[in-house]
């Protein structure tokens, strides 16, 4: 089920952000009185599911879901319609408009992408409001699995006071700017300490068996008691939470690793919380230092606020005023893609190796149907396609864009023999970025 719920938001978010995309260049094509031939929601590859003729133009949905597509008339594109192109332009064709005309058809996309973006985070501002955890509130620091972090210095428990010179109060801010990071302060038991992120961080951290950045401390709070485990007569039920082993308070999951090395193959007496209150069992401890239970796989903020273990930060926004947060957090997204897209280029930081294809976007989604996570991914998203498709690649949106320019500067229009070859240099790219992602994905699935 969980995995019907994830599928579902992933071909939803996809489809309506490609759908939308593709009107973005249609209605300045038909507005510009262009024939658009094609409209199609995934690529129909030799046939198509649905398709439906209406005026000039074929509507349908494709069978393979790499994307989407309107096909032009009187344009070089990804269907190298040499034939066409070989006739004498027609009035209603792309290639007989004025360049400033083609300019705003190949830019739709776009911005139609941007748009999106911009109107789902003043919506999802106003109705949701923001709600984050206070980095104030988390005293007693972070947990740090990833041996990456631990290799530059970095150990559970520590604060983290700056991130490049910038404060951050809230969790969510510090983490997306810890990737994009050169350089974090931290606070370890009242020393003040500078880490510098070698600039191979993000290759590193790619690469890695555990690629998380700095977790938030919780409670052992008790998952799946397996009938196998030598604690399923405990007494131990779902949801009890351990406090203390012989006696030895233990406040965060991350601690009980090395006082369970120390007793393993024992018995000890474990204090559990449950429903409020607090009571003793007898626990055995596994020779490879196991309670053999599993914990919780999710916890969330607000039952860990109840508990005190952190504070959230509330913020609710008038109808007006979230236009200019939602703004910001566009602006924010938009800065934040593209510092990734430079370290991504850099070949020296190794950031490449982390680039995912669509196993990497479908785990995006969470396993819950939460329609706030999905305006929030589908926005990202959305910003994520218009940033690509401004790549100044041949066969993207940002190619056409980058031959319409320089026809408007030079006067100059590129022969349609050069425009062919270049259509097939950027289509064979394409096809190499995609396999290169992709691949990432398979490669991570099987370490």
């Amino acid at each position: 089920m969980e995995f019907v719920i994830k599928i579902s938001q992933f071909l939803l978010s996809l489809s309506l952000l490609i759908i939308l995309h593709e009107f973005g260049h249609y209605l300045p094509a038909r507005a510009f009185k262009t024939r658009v031939e094609k409209f199609f929601l995934f690529f129909d590859v030799k046939f198509a599911l649905v398709k439906k003729k209406i005026g000039d133009t074929v509507y349908g949905i494709g069978w393979l879901p790499l994307g989407g597509y309107v096909k032009i008339s009187g344009m070089i594109d990804e269907s190298m319609d040499k034939e066409q192109m070989a006739q004498p332009p027609k009035p209603w064709e792309f290639r007989s408009k004025p360049a400033w005309q083609r300019l705003i058809i190949m830019l739709g996309g776009v911005i139609v992408n941007f748009i999106i973006a911009f109107i789902i985070y003043i919506f999802a501002s106003f109705y949701y409001g923001d709600t984050d955890v206070s980095t104030e509130s988390l005293k007693d620091g972070y947990q740090v699995t990833s041996p990456v972090l631990n290799d530059i210095g970095i150990q559970t428990g520590d604060k983290i006071v700056s991130i490049d010179g910038q404060k951050y109060e809230n969790y969510t801010d510090l983490r997306k700017n810890f990737i994009v990071a050169d350089e974090v302060v931290i606070d370890r038991n009242g020393s003040i300490q500078t880490i510098a992120l070698p600039e191979d961080f993000l290759g590193k951290l790619s690469t890695s068996d555990d690629r998380s950045l700095v977790k938030i401390r919780i409670p052992f709070i008790v998952g799946k008691i397996p009938d196998s485990s030598i604690n399923a007569n405990s007494g131990l039920k779902v949801n009890d939470i351990i406090t203390t082993v012989n006696g030895k308070e233990l406040k965060y999951f991350d601690l009980y690793a090395d006082e369970l090395e120390a007793l393993k193959g024992q018995e000890a007496t474990v204090s559990i919380l449950r429903d409020g209150a607090s009571q003793d069992i007898t626990m055995n401890i596994s020779d490879n230092g196991k309670f053999e239970i599993e914990t919780a796989a999710t916890v969330s903020f607000v039952k860990l606020e109840e508990m005190g273990y952190l504070a959230l930060n509330k913020k609710e926004y008038g109808f007006w005023e979230s236009f200019g947060v939602g703004a910001q957090k566009f602006s924010d997204q938009i800065g934040g893609y593209w510092l990734q897209l430079k370290k991504i280029f850099t070949p020296s930081t190794g950031a490449y190796k982390g680039v995912g294809g669509f196993k990497a976007i479908f785990d995006i989604f969470p396993d819950t149907w939460s329609w706030q996570a999905f305006w929030s991914i589908t926005a990202f998203l959305s910003i994520m396609l218009g940033v690509l498709n401004l790549l100044p690649i041949p066969a993207l949106d940002g190619g056409h864009v980058m031959f319409l320019l320089w026809e408007m500067v030079s006067g100059k229009k590129p022969n349609d023999r050069f425009m062919e070859y270049a259509q097939m240099i950027g289509f064979f790219l394409l096809i190499a970025l995609l396999l290169f992602a992709n691949g990432n994905d398979i490669l991570r699935a099987f370490k």
